[in-house]
């Protein structure tokens, strides 16, 4: 019957089509991934005709031509987020990869008006939704190339990020490698704010998993990015609020979990890339540092635990980057881009390693 792929608000190119993924106690539940195709472009017969033969000269001999043109990539969002971000589908696809996003159960594209918005109780409730897409992405390149991709990266920012790092642990062999944009693999302070936070969570989470914890919230990172504010990217209010989701117990329990497994240390045997910014600003009061700086993790103790992943994993780190490396300033991204242009080319590469 083939894929059910619907016009996207993001435009020319982009599509998307419904992912049912079961049912919680909210009642269904589906995820929702958006694919990206360059338009067309149609040029005059005598320049289409004069392209064919260029192109049947270039043809590659010896390896299958679609083995290299069936890289895909499926990018996850983070925490209270969605996808938005078109640049970044642009970069791929530029370079003949094929590119995927994933709104996972109760975010952004598919979030409705029965759920509590971003709530699960154990990360572990995402493996369908990824499971799902990775199927569908598999099935729309099949149909298109009359192949499956030789290969995928499973890129993810924040919350996003650590989700995919415990997928990939859990999940050996479906992805070919692994990009964390800021991901959240701990939560800031010492040891004992750790054991004192869980210790507190427990019997509130046990009796009322949905209590709203009040934490303090400030809107810095919001404003930092919002061309409504000091940023230059349209947000949705509803899907990308200023403050953020509410913070209920039972989901924040789920994440302390996660990180939990990171600090214990995972096994993940991909080529492993983590964006960051160069220096953190964490503040109750606003600063102009928040315009150039991760405003909501600390990335020193990000990237010390990006360590813990698996034995192959590059760190690099950016001055003036935002907490999401790619929606910093074009000076900013331009320099992040350079870099995941140089690794991509290296690790999606099939060419076989020469015996030794």
């Amino acid at each position: 019957m083939g894929i059910n792929w619907q016009p996207d608000h993001l435009g020319d190119g982009f599509a998307l089509t419904e992912l049912h993924v079961g049912s919680d106690e909210e009642g269904p539940c589906l995820a929702t991934l958006v694919s990206y195709t360059p338009p067309a472009v149609v040029a005059p017969t005598g320049l289409r005709d004069a392209a064919r033969v260029v192109l049947k000269r270039l043809r590659p001999r010896g390896r299958d031509e679609q083995e290299s043109a069936a890289q895909a990539v499926l990018y996850v969002h983070g925490w209270s987020d969605y996808f938005f971000q078109h640049e970044l589908a642009h970069f791929f696809s530029d370079r003949g990869i094929a590119f995927y996003a994933l709104d996972l159960r109760k975010y952004g594209r598919s979030l409705r008006p029965w759920q509590t918005p971003g709530y699960v109780t154990d990360l572990s409730e995402y493996d369908d939704d990824i499971a799902a897409a990775l199927d569908t992405l598999s099935e729309d390149i099949t149909a298109k190339t009359g192949a499956p991709p030789s290969g995928v990266t499973l890129m993810a920012h924040s919350t996003g990020a650590l989700v995919a790092s415990l997928w990939a642990n859990r999940f050996p062999g479906r992805v070919s490698s692994l990009i964390l944009n800021s991901p959240w693999l701990d939560i800031q302070g010492s040891a004992i704010l750790r054991t004192t936070t869980q210790g507190l969570l427990e019997p509130i989470t046990r009796f009322r998993p949905k209590a709203r914890l009040k934490l303090p919230e400030f809107g810095f990172y919001w404003r930092s990015i919002s061309n409504l504010a000091e940023g230059e990217w349209e947000l949705n209010g509803q899907w990308r609020p200023q403050f953020g989701f509410p913070i209920r117990a039972g989901w924040l329990t789920a994440v302390l979990n996660g990180h939990a497994q990171v600090r214990r240390g995972l096994s993940i045997d991909l080529p492993v890339l983590v964006l960051s910014s160069a220096r953190s600003t964490i503040s109750p009061v606003w600063s102009e540092a928040m315009l150039s700086s991760d405003s909501v993790l600390d990335v020193t103790v990000m990237t010390q635990r990006a360590l813990l992943l698996g034995p192959h994993v590059t760190v690099c780190r950016y001055d003036g980057a935002l907490h999401d490396t790619l929606l910093s300033r074009k000076a900013v991204r331009r320099k992040v881009y350079a870099d995941l242009d140089r690794w991509v080319r290296c690790y999606s590469s099939a060419s076989p390693i020469p015996e030794v």
